[in-house]
This record gives structure tokens, C-alpha cells and sequence, in this order.
């Protein structure tokens, strides 16, 4: 069936057919713990109730709005989803329906406030070196990872990149003469799991703050709650309070696997767009806002969050307890993790599924095990929230024996 696919995914030897909670099903009846919600989308796994039910629902309802109209429950999934921002300092958002889409509404907004506000010329967004902002012709050129600009140029120009952590080299990319944002991942995901220092932030922050430069932050895979607060930068912190971002975007878990994304905007930004300026054709879909709703309700929760953080601390604890001679270094936060091994990651994920199909000697009636890559020699790993601590202990053991 495979074979009218364009030949863009490398897949792995397993075509699913059935979820239930943390759990996949394959079409020869095997069984998977879903390590990879879908990379980060699934955030409360698969089939959950709550969510089929909201789905539903609004199914039964109406499918989809045009947004030359206004819609109930997307009117109600956005109010939702500001209150839940407000603490990062957002005031109002665009709905999009993926997280490229969301970014190039940052994009277009950081430019717009610098045109309006100090003329033409300052333009330039800057970016880290490692990030991953989307696959779109903009925002590959806003992503600082050469392997990923091979063979598609020319790009959109005005894009910068600095290293992570380098504050010398973000003081100097900074000029309040050329620079309209600075768009970061508080942790960056696809390049491995790398969480900024409290000690940059604080310098982009206030550097941001002082030349009236937008500070935007790409929270598409690490935002949603998926490294203990709902918006990953609320961890950080500049004079004293919690960090505030002028812009900030949402993708992925953000409607628990349906497509949708955001754009939300703080007080700087919040008026820059006019009628006619940006739109998304499925922006705001009913059926979306209305899964989106059930993950505010459920995630935006302060106990939830919580286990999120210890179920993280958990999963690292138990891989740095091995003292296993092919792992190198663990990190993360939250339910988002990286390992790094001594070898090529692809196999691993290769013998985590195959175990599954009883090739190492386990037997037809031992499950799989799905993880992610990030680069070569990096294993990713991306839970959905509403795993159990039994299935935490029972991918792990998976993960060991597999290594």
C-alpha cells in the first residue's frame, strides 16, 4: 500500500491500525507502547475518551467554518487558550492548522511591527544555530540547520544565526537598526533535546526589551505542557518574574491529533495584524478547537503538570542508573528526552519494533517499543502525558535490552 507515497519518509517496517491510550496495534495484531505521541502530538495517547467524545460531538455539529464568520467553539478554544498564555504575557491569537503555519505568522508579525513602527530596513529575525522552525520555504531559512536547507533554495532572505548560549554573538546579532525578532525554542527538540540556559534567556530578554526587538518563542514541540508548565518558558525568568514573550507559537499536542496551531500574541503584538494580512483556510476548525478544549482542560492543570515533571525525572533517573556502556548522556525536560549512544540510533528503532515480531528470540507475545532519532547517534523520547509508571518501567526494560 505503501507505494503511492512520494519517497520523502524513511518508515519504519510497521503500519498501525488501532490506538488505545499508550498503546499501538499493528495489522498483524502486535502490540507497541508509543514512546513518540506522534512526535509530541498524541500528549494524552491514543483513543482517549474525553477527546473521541469532544470530536465527536462536534462532528455531529458542523465540520468546518469559514473565517469569514465567527464559531462557538472556536471562539471558546480561544479565550481558553489566551487565559492559559496570560501568565506569559499573550493577549490574543490566530488559529493556524500546523506548526510551519504558525511560524510564519511570527514571522510576518515581527516584520510588520518593525515596518510600521521604524520604516523599511529592519527586517531581520534571528535564530539559533541547531533550531528547527518547519519545512515551508520561510521557515527552512528560519531554521539554523544547513542539512535541512540542501537542494531548496533560494530562501526567503533576512534570516540570522547565532549558537545557543553564545550571549557575545546575541548582543552583536541584535542591532536595533536591522532586527525586528528573535525567535528561539526554549528547548530545542528535533537537533536533540536542548533546553536554553536561564542565563541566555535573561540576556535575550533583556536585550529584546531594550532595542524593542520581539521576543518570540517556537514552543510547537516543547510547549503544551510537555516539560512541566504549560508554556516551557514560564521556567525562565528575567528581573525577578517569570519571562513574558512578545510572540509565541503552538503546534502539535495543542489539539491532542488533530491538526491545529497558534500564533499568540503579548501586548507589543497584539494589534499589529489588520484584516487582509494573514488567514488560514482551516485556522480554527471546529472540530480542532474543540479537541484543543478537552487538552486545555485536562494539561493546563497544576497537579498534571506536576506528574509530567515527575514522570520525567523518573524516566532519567532509571537510564542513568544503568551505568550503560553505549549511553552517553541523558537530558530533558519533562516528557521530552534525548539519549545519546555511542552508535547509530536507526537500528535501535529498528530492534525496539522488530522485538514486537519475536526476531530476538522474546516470543509473539512481547510488545514493541517505539522511540525517535534525533540525529545520528541520538534516541528521542516523547511519552504521551497519561503513560503509567508500570508503562514507564516496561518501555525501559524494552529500551536496556534493546541497547
Amino acid at each position: 500500500m505503501g507505494d503511492y507515497f512520494m519517497h520523502n519518509y524513511r518508515r519504519l517496517p510497521v503500519m498501525f491500525v488501532k490506538g488505545e491510550g499508550t498503546w499501538l496495534f499493528d495489522n498483524n495484531g502486535r502490540k507497541y507502547l508509543d514512546f513518540t505521541s506522534g512526535i509530541a502530538v498524541n500528549c494524552l495517547g491514543h483513543n482517549y475518551p474525553p477527546l473521541v467524545k469532544a470530536v465527536c460531538d462536534q462532528a455531529a455539529r458542523y465540520f468546518h467554518c469559514s473565517n469569514y464568520y465567527q464559531s462557538d467553539i472556536a471562539a471558546a478554544f480561544a479565550e481558553k487558550l489566551v487565559a492559559a498564555c496570560t501568565p506569559g504575557g499573550m493577549k490574543n491569537v490566530f488559529l493556524a492548522n500546523s506548526g510551519a503555519e504558525a511560524n510564519e505568522g511570527a514571522c510576518k508579525i515581527a516584520r510588520k511591527y518593525s515596518l510600521k513602527k521604524y520604516g523599511p530596513g529592519r527586517h531581520t529575525i534571528v535564530t539559533l544555530r541547531g533550531s528547527f522552525h518547519g519545512r515551508t520555504i520561510t521557515t527552512l531559512a528560519a531554521t539554523g540547520q544547513e542539512k535541512f536547507h540542501k537542494d531548496f533554495g533560494p530562501f526567503t532572505e533576512g534570516f540570522v544565526y547565532i549558537d545557543s548560549g553564545d550571549r557575545d554573538a546575541l548582543e552583536k546579532a541584535l542591532d536595533a537598526k536591522t532586527v525586528a525578532g528573535l525567535f528561539i525554542e526554549t528547548v530545542q527538540g528535533e537537533s536533540g533535546v536542548y533546553p536554553q540556559s536561564q542565563e541566555f534567556i535573561e540576556e535575550a530578554a533583556r536585550l529584546c526589551a531594550e532595542r524593542d526587538i520581539l521576543l518570540m518563542f517556537d514552543e510547537i514541540q516543547c510547549g503544551v505542557g510537555r516539560t512541566g508548565t504549560f508554556l516551557a518558558y514560564e521556567q525562565y525568568r528575567y528581573n525577578g518574574a517569570p519571562v513574558k514573550a512578545d510572540v509565541v507559537t503552538l503546534a502539535k499536542g495543542l489539539a491532542g491529533g488533530i491538526p491545529a496551531g497558534a500564533v499568540l500574541a503579548g501586548e507589543k503584538a497584539a494589534d499589529v495584524f489588520a484584516p487582509g494580512d494573514h488567514g488560514s483556510t482551516f485556522g480554527g476548525n471546529p472540530i480542532a478547537a474543540a479537541a484543543g478544549l478537552v487538552v486545555l482542560e485536562t494539561v493546563n492543570n497544576p497537579a498534571f503538570l506536576a506528574e509530567i515533571t515527575r514522570k520525567g525525572t523518573m524516566i532519567m533517573a532509571a537510564i542513568r542508573a544503568w551505568n550503560h556502556p553505549a549511553i552517553q548522556d541523558v537530558r530533558g525536560r519533562g516528557l521530552m528526552i534525548a539519549i545519546d549512544i555511542d552508535r547509530d540510533a536507526w537500528p535501535v528503532l529498528e530492534a525496539t519494533i522488530a522485538r514486537a515480531e519475536g526476531t530476538h528470540a522474546f516470543g509473539m507475545d512481547k510488545c514493541g517499543l517505539l522511540i525517535l532519532s534525533a540525529g545520528q547517534k541520538t534516541l528521542r523520547m516523547l511519552p504521551p502525558y497519561t503513560i503509567s509508571d508500570s508503562e514507564i518501567e516496561q518501555g525501559l526494560e524494552i529500551l536496556h535490552t534493546m541497547l
